[in-house]
C-alpha cells in the first residue's frame, strides 16, 4: 500500500469519466485507491472498467458509503444538478464526507454548493486542472485547490497531478482556473493572429513559430500547440472550443461583478464566443485560427 493511500480514510467515487477524467481516475486506480466511478456514457464506464476501476450505474450508487466523492464535469450547473439535484449523489454518502470538485466551475456557485454541503455536516475543495489531456494521462497536471479541507483531499490530488498549489480560499481553485484560461485563450489569439499576418506577407509559418519561441513572444500555444495542431490540419488537441469560451465568460463575469472595468478580458470573452457560435459544435478550441483566417478576409 502506498504512503497516500494509507493516508485516506475510505474509498473515492469519481464522478465524470471524460476525456480528462477517465485517465485522472485510472491514475488514482493506479496509485493504489478504491476508485467507483460514473459517467453517463455507457462506453465511458466500460474503459474505466478496463483500467482496473469499478463502476456503478448511477451517481449516487457510485458514492455511497465513499469518504471521498470527486467531480469532473463540465459545468457548475451539472456539478450541482448530480450532487445535491436530480441525481442525488451525495444522498449515501459517508458522514463527514469530502467533495473535491475537479471541474471548471462559477466561483459564485461553488460558494453556494459550500454552504448547502456545510449544512449536511460535508467538506468541499474545489481543485481544477490544466495541462490537458495528456498530462492528464500522465499524472503531470497542475492543480488549483481552495478551500480549508485542501490537505484532507492532498493524497487523492497528488496521485493526479504533479504540482498542487495551494491557491487560498474556498473558490479560489475555480477562479485561478478561469484566470488561466483567459491568459491561454488571448495568448492564443495573438498567435493565431500573428500566424496570418505573417503568412499573408509571405513568411513560412514554421519559421515564424520558430522565431516567436526563441524570442518574448513565445507562449503555450506557440510552444506547444501551432505546429502540432494548427499547422497540421489536426485540430485535435482534446479540448473544446465551447468549453475555452465558458471559462473565459466566467473570468469576464466575475471582473464585472467585482465593478472591473477589463478590457481585453471582455474582447477576448467576445471573441471566443464568436468563434464558438461559427465552428462546428464540438470544434476544438486550436480552431480558433480557422475562425481569425476565416474573419480576417472578409471585405
Amino acid at each position: 500500500m502506498s504512503a497516500q493511500v494509507g493516508k485516506l480514510t475510505g474509498s473515492v467515487a469519481f464522478i465524470g469519466l471524460g476525456r480528462m477524467g477517465l485517465p485522472m481516475a485510472a491514475n488514482l486506480v493506479a496509485a493504489g485507491f478504491d476508485v467507483t466511478g460514473y459517467d453517463r456514457s455507457e462506453a465511458a464506464r466500460a474503459s474505466f472498467a478496463a483500467k482496473g476501476g469499478k463502476v456503478a450505474d448511477s451517481a449516487r450508487a457510485a458514492a455511497a458509503g465513499k469518504a471521498i466523492v470527486i467531480t469532473m464535469l463540465p459545468t457548475s450547473a451539472i456539478v450541482a444538478s448530480c450532487l445535491i439535484g436530480d441525481e442525488q449523489a451525495l444522498a449515501d454518502v459517508a458522514p463527514g464526507a469530502l467533495v473535491i470538485d475537479m471541474s471548471s466551475s462559477v466561483p459564485g456557485d461553488t460558494l453556494k454548493l459550500a454552504e448547502v454541503l456545510e449544512a449536511r455536516g460535508l467538506s468541499l475543495v474545489d481543485a481544477p486542472v490544466s495541462g490537458g489531456v495528456s498530462k492528464a494521462v500522465d499524472g503531470t497536471l497542475a492543480i488549483m485547490a481552495g478551500g480549508d479541507a485542501v490537505d484532507r483531499a492532498m493524497p487523492c490530488l497528488e496521485a493526479m497531478g504533479a504540482r498542487v498549489f495551494r491557491a487560498g480560499k474556498l473558490g479560489a481553485g475555480h477562479v485561478i482556473k478561469v484566470l488561466n484560461n483567459y491568459v491561454s485563450a488571448a495568448g492564443a489569439l495573438a498567435a493565431a493572429e500573428a500566424l496570418i499576418v505573417g503568412r499573408d506577407f509571405g513568411l513560412d509559418q514554421d519559421v515564424i513559430t520558430d522565431i516567436l519561441n526563441a524570442s518574448t513572444g513565445r507562449n503555450n500555444t506557440t510552444e506547444n500547440k501551432v505546429k502540432r495542431f494548427i499547422l497540421s490540419g489536426a485540430f485535435n488537441s482534446g479540448f473544446d472550443m465551447s468549453l475555452m469560451s465558458k471559462d473565459i465568460g466566467i473570468a469576464a463575469g466575475l471582473a464585472r461583478d467585482m465593478g472591473l472595468q477589463m478590457g481585453l478580458l471582455s474582447l477576448t470573452s467576445q471573441e471566443w464566443n464568436a468563434a464558438t457560435e461559427a465552428l462546428d459544435n464540438g470544434a476544438d478550441h486550436t480552431e480558433i485560427y480557422r475562425y481569425v483566417d476565416a474573419i480576417s478576409h472578409r471585405g
